[in-house]
């Protein structure tokens, strides 16, 4: 039984799966609005064409939109792992925070609490691998940059949700340009896709947001892809 509140607001945008797709991705955003109220309203209009399965709110509570089998409307223009049509593959969790426009700040605690709560339930009822939990900057690096570099994703990983490198001396060594972009699309990102290196940074290095390799950044992917054997 769940600890939070939760609340059904139910949104017009959804549809069907595509033909074969599985839930295999999990997709966390922030609403990037000034306030929860504002995001919900966008979220279930059917003017705006967008959702998610769930919005989660600054105190917890938990707001349900569109039921797990069906297509959300949340990623919009997106890929991983050399497939597109995200929305067909993933569920998308919407948490509120008016996001880097309108005074991106730290996200509580009790915001976080609620998250991995739901996020644990969602990766054991579709079997999603760590790897594939991930932010929407992470599916479309051209264009989004949420949940941000404030973000807790260590602390998910704590619990289950997602996973954090722990670079050894295994991951060590010097790096060219042409390994990052390899090591960066076998882990699932478009290694020709100029922000890929930057969305990396902003989900697994966030104090270094600066688009280029540098010793930490590759350390921390390679340990990515030691860790998962992709």
């Amino acid at each position: 039984m769940s600890s939070f509140r939760r609340i059904d607001r139910p949104s017009p945008n959804h549809g069907p799966r595509a033909d074969g797709s599985r839930v295999e991705l999990l997709i966390l955003h922030y609403t990037g609005m000034p306030t929860a109220a504002h995001a919900l309203e966008r979220l279930c209009d059917p003017a705006a064409q967008v959702s998610a399965h769930y919005t989660v709110d600054e105190d917890g509570t938990i707001y349900t939109h569109v039921p797990e089998d069906r297509r959300a409307w949340h990623a919009g223009r997106s890929g991983w792992r050399g497939a597109g049509d995200v929305n067909s593959r993933s569920i998308g969790v919407e948490i509120v925070n008016p996001g880097h426009e309108f005074g991106y700040r730290p996200f509580p605690p009790a915001q976080m609490a609620a998250v991995a709560e739901l996020c644990q339930g969602i990766v054991k009822r579709h079997g999603i691998a760590p790897a594939d939990v991930l932010g929407h900057s992470d599916v479309a690096p051209a264009r989004k940059e949420d949940p941000g570099e404030l973000f807790d994703w260590p602390g998910l990983a704590t619990q289950g949700i997602g996973i954090w490198p722990t670079p050894s001396q295994a991951d060590d060594g010097p790096f060219t340009d042409a390994e990052v972009a390899a090591l960066l699309g076998r882990y699932g990102y478009d290694p020709a896709e100029p922000q890929a290196l930057l969305a990396f940074q902003r989900h697994f290095h966030p104090e270094c947001l600066t688009g280029v390799p540098n010793a930490e950044t590759v350390r921390r992917l390679r340990a990515l892809l030691r860790v998962t054997g992709r």
